[in-house]
């Protein structure tokens, strides 16, 4: 039977031995292509797009959240300035190879068959430089450093990849150009953290001010604001401000969530250790721990 065509038994690119490099079907189709005498359209001389290229910055926490416009120094391959990517002397022209014709192909009859291959004297080009370029050697592609302005958007994240179309590697043969991608790494903040849009804080506060209530200042990026904490708060609470997180170009804006802390003073004088005995003292018989040993012991 024909099991062997669908279970890897034959292929028909080592027939023609392709073992490597085009695709079987490329293959089959530059052989009837030269077979029936249609020539195909796309040898060295087509026009190919040029590479992606990738980099990276670092900007801070602030340019994170608010966006800014950040130099970046790029060495990268770019259409050679003095022959203007032709690859010929300023001066002359690329002429067509004669021996392809300028197609860049040539046809090739081995037997009944007939092949199309990259033409030999102008490695599949299509044209011919006879004084090259000295600055590129004829490639009309050179190294060359230049400096972008790059405008990061409010709110970009840390490992973010930036596309910037048409920044990449110069095409080919009048190609289109690649793009740049710009991997972006963000500088922690001492102060804030970062949880979507919302900015995030933690506030130290004492025992007092969350037992007795109070207002307390705490930092913005922009400034400060006050922050009402009502009586009887937990320590690890979260509160929330609105409107005083990351605004994104579309408009919409976070929140900053203040976490609150107790802050355990590591030293007392003596009038404060006093008082605090005496408040020890008049709340003995609450005990804090008294639910969570219930509850263990009925869990088990």
């Amino acid at each position: 039977g024909f099991d062997g065509f669908g279970s890897g038994g034959f292929d028909f690119s080592d027939m023609f031995g392709n073992r490597g490099g085009a695709s079987g079907a490329e293959s089959l189709g530059d052989l009837f292509g030269g077979l029936f005498g249609r020539r195909r359209g796309g040898g060295g001389n087509r026009a190919q797009r040029g590479a992606d290229v990738e980099t990276e910055i670092s900007i801070d926490f602030t340019e994170a959240v608010r966006g800014a416009t950040v130099p970046l120094r790029l060495s990268s391959p770019a259409s050679c300035q003095t022959c203007g990517g032709s690859g010929a002397k300023v001066g002359t022209s690329p002429r067509a190879c004669p021996n392809c014709g300028g197609s860049g192909l040539v046809n090739r009859s081995q037997g009944a068959f007939a092949f199309s291959e990259p033409c030999r004297d102008c490695r599949g080009s299509g044209k011919l430089i006879d004084q090259p370029c000295p600055d590129c050697a004829g490639e009309g592609v050179t190294t060359q450093t230049r400096t972008l302005t790059v405008r990061i958007p409010p709110g970009v994240s840390h490992g973010q990849r930036i596309r910037l179309a048409g920044r990449g590697e110069p095409g080919r043969n009048n190609g289109p150009t690649g793009d740049l991608f710009v991997l972006v790494h963000v500088t922690p903040h001492p102060v804030f953290g970062r949880d979507g849009d919302n900015l995030t804080v933690t506030v130290p506060v004492t025992f007092p001010e969350l037992t007795l209530g109070t207002t307390l200042t705490v930092p913005t990026l922009d400034g400060r604001v006050s922050l009402k904490v009502a009586p009887g708060t937990a320590s690890g609470r979260t509160l929330r401000v609105r409107g005083k997180g990351i605004e994104r170009r579309d408009g919409r804006v976070g929140d900053l969530l203040v976490t609150l802390r107790v802050s355990v003073p590591s030293k007392l004088d003596d009038a404060a250790r006093a008082a605090l005995e005496a408040y020890a003292e008049a709340t003995a018989d609450h005990d804090p721990r008294a639910e969570i040993l219930r509850r263990a012991e009925d869990g088990r």
